[in-house]
């Protein structure tokens, strides 16, 4: 399956803004985008040239910053944005929540992940079920109503049991309900606008794809 493998800093360094690519790291001073350390893109000189960016790049860079985000190649990216125009309502909306169903991000946002990477690779390796049955695909799309669960082996494992005693901690978005002594959850509705980071510009990817 083919994967991201620039450096993540970088990445989040080219969009200018934390993606949270790297879980508890991008929270402390060690992260690149702490503007103390390298406050510019990757590759460029911190003394180059600044230029009015074209409406072009503007779109481009509000599309990179959500498939980055979500840890996406481009071809995915475009198969969730193809499945959002033909659902009812606003594009932008559905691709947004098309990506927050993702088993992958579902997971991250229980907290049973600290970056939607570690997620992802936490539901290949077999870690999960849905509704009770197990399921290794990252992309898989939840649906309301769903449970989420540590399968019962892999909570013996060092990782699980050092999770659960710092899961209360974890913030839970309003579209998921948790329960810690089960390490499982479920969803409750629809993720709303209100739910998904407000610094995304969904309406740029739109017009990206729409020239």
């Amino acid at each position: 399956m083919a994967r991201q493998k620039t450096p993540v800093c970088k990445l989040c360094r080219r969009e200018g803004v934390k993606l949270f690519l790297k879980g508890e790291r991008c929270f402390t001073p060690k992260c690149a985008v702490d503007p103390n350390r390298k406050p510019y893109p990757p590759g460029g000189s911190r003394l180059g040239r600044r230029r009015r960016p074209s409406d072009y790049a503007v779109q481009l860079r509000g599309k990179q910053k959500v498939k980055r985000m979500y840890g996406l190649l481009e071809r995915q990216f475009r198969r969730h944005f193809r499945e959002a125009s033909r659902r009812p309502g606003a594009t932008g909306e559905n691709l947004l929540r098309i990506l927050e169903m993702r088993l992958d991000n579902a997971v991250y946002r229980l907290g049973f992940a600290e970056s939607r990477a570690q997620a992802r690779q936490l539901v290949q390796h077999g870690h999960f079920d849905v509704d009770d049955r197990k399921t290794d695909i990252p992309s898989f799309g939840c649906e309301v109503g769903n449970a989420i669960s540590v399968r019962s082996r892999s909570r013996q494992l060092d990782y699980f049991k050092q999770m659960a005693e710092d899961l209360d901690s974890r913030e839970l978005t309003g579209w998921l309900s948790r329960d810690v002594s089960t390490l499982s959850g479920r969803i409750v509705s629809m993720p709303l606008r209100s739910d998904i980071d407000p610094t995304l510009e969904e309406q740029l990817i739109v017009e990206f794809y729409s020239r």
